[in-house]
């Protein structure tokens, strides 16, 4: 039995703005470092004896702290990639919402590949699951933290609910949050989904979880 620790990347200042996709060199903010931290001492009771992630700076970073209060290296793997947005790589999210497709990415992933993208949601959803059980099936009694983003946990969560793809918009990650797997001999199980550690944000006014504020502008 493998325990999977499925995390999403924490806040960069272009979270909920920007589709960045698979763009080099967005990092964590510090809010999103603040949630690092916050995550590292949230899976401390939870010794984790192995950890995963995206290549991509804002997985890898989410998981440093967990790393280095673990005593572990960060094993990097580009099935953990996040979806190759093509052409829409870099827009804004308020503009991409104007777009006619937005609505099939909303109601029919399971048909859409982003226009110039690699892949369509359906590969990314093998490729994800497919990582997850060889990394489980490496790590058989394992505890083991992988860092990936929104869409791939959630369309892995989908998967392992029995979920349609086209349904997986309605499955809610925020960034940082955790989402706990049992895999064993090839089946996964879900224990728990979306935990931050806490219920203190439904004490503020309602808003898309899965979005954040723009960071504060910087002066000077």
């Amino acid at each position: 039995m493998a325990l999977i620790f499925l995390i999403r990347h924490g806040l960069t200042a272009q979270t909920g703005r920007i589709l960045y996709g698979r763009t080099p060199g967005i990092e964590l903010d510090h809010r999103g470092h603040a949630q690092a931290r916050d995550l590292a001492l949230r899976l401390a009771p939870v010794r984790i004896t192995a950890l995963y992630s995206s290549p991509l700076e804002r997985c890898v970073q989410t998981v440093e702290p967990l790393a280095a209060a673990a005593g572990l290296s960060v094993r990097e793997r580009s099935e953990l990639l996040e979806m190759d947005a093509g052409d829409w790589t870099g827009r804004s999210l308020a503009s991409l919402r104007r777009k006619k497709a937005w609505a099939e990415v909303q109601r029919s992933p399971s048909t859409f590949r982003f226009p110039g993208g690699d892949e369509d949601f359906a590969a990314a959803q093998a490729r994800v699951v497919g990582e997850i059980l060889r990394i489980a099936a490496r790590h058989p009694r394992g505890r083991i933290g992988v860092a990936t983003h929104g869409d791939l946990v959630r369309i892995a969560l989908a998967h392992l609910l029995g979920t349609p793809l086209d349904s997986f918009q309605r499955i809610v990650v925020d960034t940082a949050a955790v989402s706990v797997l049992h895999v064993a001999s090839g089946r996964g199980h879900v224990l728990l989904m979306n935990d931050t550690g806490g219920l203190e944000r439904f004490g503020r006014a309602p808003a898309p979880p899965w979005e954040s504020a723009p960071a504060p502008k910087v002066r000077g």
